[in-house]
């Protein structure tokens, strides 16, 4: 019985400094971290802008280039990807320039943006494409796989006639 009243205290102890208290900013973090994974799994209650909603984008370069992405992709700043806090990983998005109507075609393999009230981070290439420099705004439409290979395949075959 010693043993037992022994034992008690000891893993209260324990348990105390396996989990610290965290800050504030800490779990607000992890509380977003959390409801991203979450939300990598196929749910049909991820909410995606209406069409025609305009966003806010950023772009991020160097210094994640090389680094793992929540995918488990390496970050590529010269791909067409983007990171996006609800949108499925792997999947695909129709992003808009709403200043100069370019588009371009982005796979969504990380999650982000966390910083400010921004709704995607773009790679570096797509937000060139864009003609994005720090933040814009932009229609982000989800769109499936196939839409985005037929999208893919049409303009590869209208640069090869221009």
């Amino acid at each position: 019985m010693n043993k037992i009243m022994l034992a008690v205290p000891v893993f209260l102890i324990c348990s105390y400094f396996v989990a610290p208290i965290q800050t504030v900013e800490a779990s607000e973090h992890r509380t977003a971290h959390k409801a991203s994974k979450h939300s990598q799994a196929a749910t049909h209650k991820i909410k995606h802008q209406p069409d025609g909603h305009q966003s806010t984008v950023s772009w991020y370069g160097s210094e994640f280039h090389g680094k793992k992405t929540a995918s488990g992709q390496k970050y590529d700043m010269y791909a067409m990807t983007a990171a996006h806090k609800t949108l499925p990983l792997l999947s695909y998005a129709k992003v808009t320039n709403l200043k100069n109507h370019r588009s371009v075609i982005v796979r969504i393999n990380d999650r982000g943006a966390f910083y400010g009230k921004r709704d995607m981070d773009l790679s570096y290439a797509a937000a060139k494409e864009l003609g994005i420099r720090g933040i814009g705004s932009v229609e982000i439409t989800p769109i499936s796989r196939n839409e985005a290979v037929s999208s893919l395949n049409s303009s590869v075959k209208t640069n090869k006639h221009s």
